[in-house]
């Protein structure tokens, strides 16, 4: 087939012969992936993109058997496919890469070991940092996401996931709320964040503030009062509806 010219009709035929005679293999390496998640179906049909490439692409000169060469070149399709097409949640290309090399590292060492590796023994075969293994398992939950839509129990009638999750956080206003209150200090004068502090953090009395400042408690009472008026404008302004 190799010395055939392209366009010629016996390599076309030759072509499809050794395509066909190598699908079982293909299948066979697809079939090793089907744990994993995705269509079994799909699967095989990478495995027979990467097949027609190898077939496309093999150079006899080179002195590899085809199966040497056929064999990473379908397995690295199907890596592909896993790392870029079913993944239901986006998830970086580095850590989806070594989410997909992960599991092939889990697989060998509990061969090996006879039982689950450890993330330093993970760590150690992929030659990363333990923080990277721990990162490419939390990505490994982004693979696949469950329907807000699906049943959470298998009776007639049964609450549905997205009915169960999803509540407001009570603490996530009060989040917001110390980040607009922190922006609004940092503007403050100096003498106003001094009130402020001898008032609401030490505990000071009106006329323990007046005295060290030199004023009145009447003047310290209304300086008080502008400045916490200035600071609720801050609030104000953001829950205004945006145009």
């Amino acid at each position: 087939m190799a010395r055939l010219p392209a366009g010629d009709a016996e390599r076309a035929r030759l072509r499809e012969e050794v395509i066909r005679g190598h699908m079982d293999y293909a299948r066979g390496i697809a079939m090793r992936y089907r744990r994993r998640g995705g269509v079994a179906e799909d699967l095989v049909q990478v495995a027979y993109l990467g097949l027609v490439k190898a077939v496309d692409n093999f150079d006899p000169e080179r002195g590899a058997g085809f199966l040497a060469y056929a064999t990473p070149t379908i397995t690295g399709e199907i890596r592909r496919y896993f790392r870029d097409a079913t993944w239901d949640v986006h998830v970086a290309r580095g850590l989806r890469e070594l989410a997909v090399g992960l599991h092939a590292a889990a697989d060998e060492l509990t061969g090996e070991l006879g039982r689950q590796p450890t993330v330093a023994e993970l760590a150690g075969r992929l030659g990363v940092g333990q923080e990277e293994v721990i990162e490419a398992l939390d990505a490994s939950a982004a693979y696949s996401a469950d329907s807000l839509d699906c049943p959470v129990g298998p009776e007639p009638g049964a609450s549905e996931l997205g009915d169960l999750v999803g509540q407001a956080d009570p603490g996530f206003e009060a989040v917001v709320d110390r980040q607009v209150l922190k922006e609004q200090l940092a503007g403050l004068p100096d003498r106003d964040k001094r009130i402020l502090l001898m008032r609401f953090f030490r505990g000071q009395t009106l006329a323990q503030i007046g005295a060290e400042l030199g004023v009145s408690q009447m003047q310290v009472s209304r300086l008080l009062a502008r400045i916490l008026a200035r600071l609720r404008e801050g609030f104000d302004l953001r829950e205004e509806p945006r145009p």
